[in-house]
């Protein structure tokens, strides 16, 4: 199976390069996975889509100010992202310039090793992520080609986030309101939540286009008793389980295979993957040959998601983290 299969072209002007003006007025594209019919709505009608006694599952992580601007001593700038950190193991940076082992920079961080690809591992007195919070700004996605800005601390962070730790946003997430929220409960939708520190994986492309050849990093999770039990009621009672976002899908996904409810989750999902906890999925639309377009694609069949992706562009929704959603149910 080849990574080079799942790609389609995405035209620049189609990537949202700005949060929308107000939370919630994103599209929403509705695809069924089963016939592939397609139908153009918006995110604040979602309730229309779900039914009482489902349960739509949410991230509560929250996103690290994990982008930190150095000087190596000679006076030369660094840009930083602190990545997330598992246990005991090293702290790790991704970093752009050069930087070898034995560099000293601003809040008295050193290399300790280069990594390659980018990575490096640092000490610093100062725990990185406290660091990170005083002093570093939103980790933006390096293709939006602009710096953040005081509104992107609010925006690129969901209205619930709570436990710190994440190197990037549940992006789905970022268009609920308080308003839809309300309504789904009203409705009689049950919301629950888990965590998962969005991590490493995200930021590295498949280098192999043999999908079976790359290795997925580890983020940390952990699922609450209360939302278990809320997933194996729905089961029972034959109600849907309902992620936002890859995230949760993953998660899920990954305690359906294994048990675990909480450690260090690196399941790598594509096409062919048996799905035994999710029923429908709420999710942006993704880059080309990316982790989470796989996912999407075991999810909803490639010959449908790929026909929603065109449709979508011909209909100038916008795409990746700031952009419109798809609902693949």
């Amino acid at each position: 199976m080849l990574v080079s299969d799942y790609s389609y072209d995405l035209p620049e002007e189609r990537i949202a390069k700005f949060p929308p003006k107000v939370r919630g007025t994103t599209r929403l594209c509705v695809l069924n996975r089963e016939t592939g019919e397609i139908t153009d709505d918006y995110y604040k009608n979602l309730d229309k889509y779900l039914k009482p006694g489902d349960v739509l599952i949410l991230n509560d992580t929250r996103v690290m100010q994990s982008r930190l601007f150095c000087k190596l001593e000679d006076g030369r700038e660094r840009e930083l992202v602190v990545l997330e950190k598992h246990g005991d193991e090293p702290q790790r940076v991704m970093y752009r310039g050069k930087l070898h082992e034995g560099d000293k920079l601003t809040h008295d961080i050193t290399i300790t090793k280069v990594l390659g690809n980018g990575i490096a591992e640092v000490k610093s007195k100062i725990p990185l992520d406290e660091l990170a919070e005083k002093y570093g700004t939103v980790p933006l996605p390096p293709y939006l080609h602009r710096d953040a800005t005081e509104e992107d601390r609010k925006r690129y962070q969901t209205i619930w986030a709570k436990n710190m730790g994440s190197a990037a946003a549940p992006t789905a997430s970022l268009n609920m309101t308080e308003d839809l929220l309300d309504r789904l409960k009203q409705k009689g939708v049950i919301i629950k939540y888990l965590t998962l520190h969005v991590g490493l994986g995200t930021f590295l492309p498949i280098r192999s286009d043999n999908i079976e050849d790359h290795k997925m990093h580890s983020e940390w999770f952990s699922i609450p008793e209360d939302t278990l039990k809320e997933i194996n009621d729905a089961k029972s009672d034959n109600h849907r389980v309902v992620a936002l976002g890859t995230t949760v899908a993953r998660t899920l996904e990954y305690y359906g295979k294994t048990g675990k409810t909480y450690g260090e989750d690196d399941i790598f999902i594509y096409p062919g993957f048996e799905f035994k906890i999710i029923d429908a999925l709420l999710t942006n639309y993704h880059a080309p040959k990316s982790t989470v377009l796989m996912l999407a694609s075991a999810f909803a069949g490639w010959d449908h998601l790929k026909a929603a992706y065109e449709h979508s562009i011909e209909e100038k929704y916008n795409f990746l983290s700031y952009g419109d959603s798809m609902f693949i149910c």
